[in-house]
């Protein structure tokens, strides 16, 4: 089975191929440009090595890109899973486009996806217009420079998943998440017309957890359950990534706890669309 480290690895490695592509070299190029052998520069890129400091320094600079230093220095610290606080400080110090290529291969090493969303829509089901709003957003919150057009495109090429058969959605979506807008009235629409075509679609379970619905326990803060081994946690300051049996079992609680008061099929597309209506769009 894939590890978590290991997919974490993947993910850096691809970066590293993806900056060496973009300078426009190949595998012997930059080998030689750093003094290693190609042997190491494949393992490098293919995750089959783990990079020090000094190596991604000297492949960013390599490639002509000094600033991207910090961002692979963050994704090399993501590389740790005994670090169960990630904060966001460190994971998107070069931008977000190197956490949304690790929620890339998150998403390929897994069968079943669960999640609870608070106050906005899924990365998986947001339209281009509207992640590019919350990664516009969350780069100005945080003082980093805005890689958004990258981190869009990741983000699309993620959403891929959702029609691979051999893959399983089941999401839920606190009804305030609707109408919560951080971004203009139009995108909205078209973000909430996309959410209300998926309900139907196969191999994804979308809930709409209805205001003033009676729930068994709280919905406090999103979070994310890859298959049985991994449960990611936002916060503002940083992820949480726990992988133990007993926590684990207790996300999966609240997700079926909640899940009980949640509206699917027709009921949940009504829901859409009230919140769609609400929009003025004149």
């Amino acid at each position: 089975m894939t590890t978590d480290f290991q997919t974490a690895r993947e993910a850096l490695g691809a970066r590293l191929r993806e900056l060496r592509t973009e300078a426009g070299l190949d595998g012997k190029n930059i080998a030689s440009r750093l003094g290693w052998q190609t042997s190491k520069v494949s393992r490098l890129q293919n995750g089959k090595q783990t990079p020090t400091r000094a190596d991604l320094t000297a492949w960013a600079n390599a490639v002509g890109r000094p600033e991207a230093e910090p961002e692979l220095h963050g994704l090399l610290a993501g590389l740790d899973m005994k670090q169960r606080q990630r904060s966001w400080r460190r994971q998107l110090a070069g931008g977000h486009r190197g956490r949304q290529e690790i929620a890339v291969r998150q998403t390929e090493h897994t069968t079943l996806i669960r999640g609870l969303e608070v106050s906005r829509i899924p990365g998986l089901f947001q339209t281009p217009e509207y992640a590019r709003v919350i990664f516009d957003s969350n780069a100005e919150f945080r003082g980093i420079q805005p890689t958004t057009e990258a981190a869009v495109e990741t983000r699309m090429r993620r959403q891929e998943a959702l029609y691979n058969p051999a893959k399983t959605f089941r999401f839920l979506v606190c009804e305030a998440a609707l109408y919560h807008r951080s971004c203009p009235v139009e995108v909205m629409a078209e973000q909430l017309d996309r959410l209300y075509n998926l309900v139907r679609q196969r191999r994804i379970e979308l809930g709409i957890l209805p205001f003033g619905t009676q729930l068994r326990r709280t919905a406090p803060h999103a979070f994310w359950i890859y298959d049985r081994r991994l449960v990611i946690v936002e916060t503002i300051s940083e992820e949480l990534w726990l992988t133990g049996d007993d926590d684990v079992q207790l996300y999966e609680r609240a997700w079926d706890w909640l899940s009980e008061a949640a509206e699917y099929g027709a009921p949940a597309r009504r829901l859409i669309g009230r919140a769609r209506a609400s929009l003025d769009l004149t």
